[in-house]
C-alpha cells in the first residue's frame, strides 16, 4: 500500500485534479470487463497522465520504491489485464488522446495511446485510407489497449491484427528511460523488432506512450452476405467452398442457433431462428469486382446447402446485419445475471469438432452458451450466461472452461486468439507454451523490468 507521503509526491508532478484517491473511484479504475469474481485489490492511486514526461517521472518514482504500475485505457479487455491484484498506481491514458500526425502521402498516423480506435478509423477513411483492425468494441476501446492485448477483430481474416499495423512505438521503460522502437518505414531490416515484442505484452515490459500506425487504401466498395444452414458442418463447408474458389472475404463470421435465437429475442432484426448456423460474409474491393465476388460466394454457400441467402449492399443494410452480430454478447447477458465471453482458436479443419464440443461440454455442466466467432480463421467466442453468485454454478463453469481449453489444444489450437492472457488465462499458459519458452519470456520480463513493477501478476507469475 502506498503511504500518504508517496501520494503527495505523485501529486507534485501531476496536474491538479488528475490524481484520484477516493475509494469509490479507486474501485472503478481497478477493474475491467472481466466479470469473474477474481480476487482483486483496488489501486492505491489513479493518475490521469497527459504527457510523456509525467509518465517518465511516475515510473522513475515507482521503480525506485518498487510500487506496481498498471496501465489503463478504456478497460474493455476481458481477461483482467488491467486489474490491480497488488494495488499500486493506475496510469489512466484517457487524457493522452491526441492524434499527433496524419500523413496521407506516407499513409501513416501517429497517435497517443488514449485515442479511440473508432476515431482512427474515421479519420483515415475521411482521406480515402483504411485502418483495418476492428475489435468489436472499437467505438470505445483505445489504441493503447489494442497494442497491449494484440487485439484483432472480424476483419483480421483478410487484413491481419493490430500487430500488422505497428510501424514504430515510443515507450517508457520501468526505470523512466524513453525509447523509440521501429523506424516508421514500411520495411525495416535493422536489428531485432522490439516494437513487435511490445504488441501483446499487456504493459508488462514497457508503457506505450506513442504509436505510429500503418494505413492502407480504403476499398472502394463493400457488401455483406448472410447464409443460413441446417448444420454447423454445412456452414463450415460453405467457408471452404468460398476459399477454394479464390475469393478472399474480409470476414466470415458465425452465429450458432442459440446466438441467433437470443439476439432475435432481445434485439429483433429478422434473423431466421429455426436455423442451426448463420454465416456473415463481407467482401470488398473495386466496385467492378463486387458482382463477380458476390456470385462466387452465393454459389459456394448454396453448394454447401444454404437454405437462405440474404445480400446487403447499402451502408444501412450492412450496419443492420452487423448490429445483429455484435449484439450477441449483450443479448446473452439477458439470459442470466452475468455473461463471460471466451476466446479460443483452432484450425479450420477442426471447427466443427470445436463447436460441437463446446456445446456438449456446456450441456454436460448445465450452462447456457451462445457461440459466435470468426469462422474464416477458426476463432470462436463461447459466450456463457450464468450467475456468478451461485457458488455451485461458478464451479461448474470453471470445470467446463478447462475442458474447452483442453479440447482446443487437442485440436491443434490455442486458448487465446485476440483477448490476451491477463489473469484469467494465466493458470493455463503452461498447457500451451513449452516450459523452456516460458522461462525465456520471464528472462525478457526481468531484463525490461527487473523490479517487476509493470503490471505484475499478469500473463505469468
Amino acid at each position: 500500500m502506498l503511504l500518504k507521503n508517496s501520494i503527495e509526491e505523485i501529486k507534485d508532478v501531476i496536474k491538479k485534479g488528475n490524481v484520484l484517491t477516493d475509494d469509490s473511484e479507486l474501485y472503478c479504475y481497478s477493474e475491467d470487463s472481466l466479470n469473474n469474481r477474481l480476487e482483486s485489490s483496488k489501486a492505491d492511486v489513479v493518475v490521469f497522465v497527459e504527457t510523456i514526461e509525467e509518465v517518465r517521472q511516475i515510473l522513475r518514482y515507482a521503480n525506485k520504491n518498487k510500487i506496481p504500475v498498471v496501465s489503463r485505457g478504456a478497460g474493455t479487455n476481458m481477461v483482467g489485464a488491467c486489474t490491480c491484484p497488488r494495488g499500486g498506481i493506475v496510469l489512466n491514458f484517457s487524457r493522452m488522446n491526441k492524434i499527433i500526425d496524419f500523413n496521407p502521402i506516407n499513409m501513416t498516423m501517429t497517435v497517443q495511446p488514449g485515442v479511440v480506435v473508432g476515431d482512427i478509423k474515421k479519420l483515415a477513411e475521411s482521406k480515402g485510407l483504411y485502418y483495418p483492425p476492428d475489435p468489436s468494441n472499437f467505438k470505445v476501446s483505445t489504441i493503447g489497449g489494442s497494442i497491449a492485448q494484440s487485439s484483432g477483430g472480424a476483419s483480421a481474416f483478410k487484413y491481419g491484427t493490430t500487430k500488422d499495423y505497428i510501424l514504430s512505438l515510443t515507450v517508457v521503460l520501468a526505470d523512466g528511460t524513453i525509447m523509440k522502437l521501429g523506424s516508421g518505414t514500411i520495411k525495416d531490416a535493422v536489428g531485432y523488432h522490439l516494437n513487435q515484442l511490445m504488441v501483446g505484452s499487456e504493459g508488462t515490459l514497457a508503457i506505450v506512450v506513442e504509436a505510429e500506425l500503418k494505413l492502407i487504401p480504403k476499398p472502394e466498395s463493400k457488401r455483406s452476405i448472410v447464409g443460413y444452414f441446417n448444420t454447423v458442418k454445412a456452414a463450415v463447408e460453405g467457408v471452404n467452398n468460398i476459399l477454394t474458389n479464390q475469393v478472399f472475404p474480409v470476414t466470415i463470421d458465425f452465429m450458432d442457433r442459440n446466438s441467433i435465437n437470443t439476439v432475435e429475442q432481445f434485439y429483433p432484426c429478422g434473423l431466421h431462428i429455426e436455423k442451426e448456423a448463420l454465416l456473415l460474409v463481407d467482401i470488398d474491393g473495386f466496385e467492378s469486382s463486387m458482382n463477380y465476388q458476390e456470385s462466387i460466394v452465393v454459389e459456394a454457400l448454396n453448394k454447401a446447402g444454404a437454405t437462405n441467402v440474404v445480400i446487403a449492399k447499402t451502408e444501412e443494410e450492412i450496419e443492420k446485419i452487423w448490429t445483429a452480430r455484435r449484439s450477441s454478447f449483450a443479448a446473452t447477458a439477458k439470459l442470466a445475471p452475468d455473461v463471460l465471453s471466451d476466446d479460443i482458436i483452432v484450425p479450420r479443419t477442426s471447427i466443427v469438432n470445436m463447436v460441437e464440443g463446446c456445446k456438449e461440454i456446456c450441456d454436460k455442466y448445465n450452462l447456457k452458451a451462445c457461440i459466435v466467432g470468426h469462422l474464416g480463421d477458426g476463432n470462436l467466442h463461447p459466450q456463457i450466461a450464468l450467475n456468478l453468485d451461485n457458488e455451485e454454478e461458478f464451479k461448474r463453469y470453471h470445470i467446463a472452461k478447462s475442458e474447452i481449453y483442453n479440447m482446443a489444444i487437442k485440436l491443434g489450437g490455442t486458448i487465446s486468439a485476440e483477448h490476451g492472457v491477463g489473469v484469467e488465462k494465466m493458470p493455463y499458459i503452461g498447457n500451451i507454451i513449452n516450459s523452456s519458452a516460458i522461462e525465456y519470456m520471464k528472462e525478457i520480463k526481468r531484463l525490461f523490468d527487473p523490479n517487476n513493477i509493470l503490471n505484475p501478476g499478469k500473463i505469468f507469475e
